[in-house]
């Protein structure tokens, strides 16, 4: 009640503040992402693609550049050509990374992606992520001289270094969070069915 008039006044609407870009990270913009797919569940069907040309040994080199999602067809700013080798003891010329190394960087990638979305979006700001990755492998698989070693990786650890302004358990609970989402995470941690077709 208003003491001068002795009218009632109207409370204003209290409106939600919208968060600011932190990290990095258009924050606004990803969450009227999030609030558009929402509601449009067939905005959220991607696909990736990868081109890739045999050059000699075990050199590969690949190219990256479009893709479809959101409704349409879309194209990086740039193409990304990325190769990959064997190094010397594995018989190769070193040319590039292993194709197991490249899942590693993708792993990492995957995850920081992760931790300054979800940093962003619950307000911390991040002073440093730094990311360690180590991957096991057994190449007596990949070599045929047993059937009882898996081809691929028998362990994998990733171990974070973050810093920001929030305590030990906030960070650490953001990157939970962030390996919760990640896609590199479900890929290589739960099956996922690949077809590999032969034009000769």
């Amino acid at each position: 009640m208003n003491a001068v008039t002795g009218t009632a006044e109207m409370e204003a609407p209290k409106t939600k503040k919208e968060k600011p870009p932190l990290n990095g990270v258009n924050t606004p913009a990803l969450l009227a992402t999030i609030g558009v797919v929402a509601g449009q569940p067939q905005l959220a069907k991607f696909q990736f693609r990868a081109q890739g040309q045999w050059k000699s040994g075990t050199h590969m080199q690949g190219t990256m550049l479009g893709f479809a999602g959101a409704g349409g067809e879309h194209a990086h700013k740039f193409a990304t050509v990325a190769h990959s080798d064997h190094p010397a003891v594995l018989c190769g010329e070193d040319a590039g990374p292993t194709p197991t190394e490249w899942i590693l960087h993708g792993l990492a990638g995957c995850l920081t992606a992760g931790i300054a979305n979800i940093a962003a979006v619950r307000g911390v700001k991040l002073h440093s992520v730094e990311t360690e990755i180590e991957a096991d492998i057994d190449l007596q698989g990949i070599l045929g001289l047993s059937d009882k070693v898996r081809n691929g990786f028998s362990d994998v650890r990733v171990n974070f270094k973050v810093a920001g302004d929030a305590p030990a358990e906030t960070l650490k609970a953001i990157v939970a969070q962030a390996k919760a989402r990640s896609a590199v995470f479900d890929i290589m941690t739960n099956g996922v069915p690949v077809s590999v077709f032969v034009e000769a």
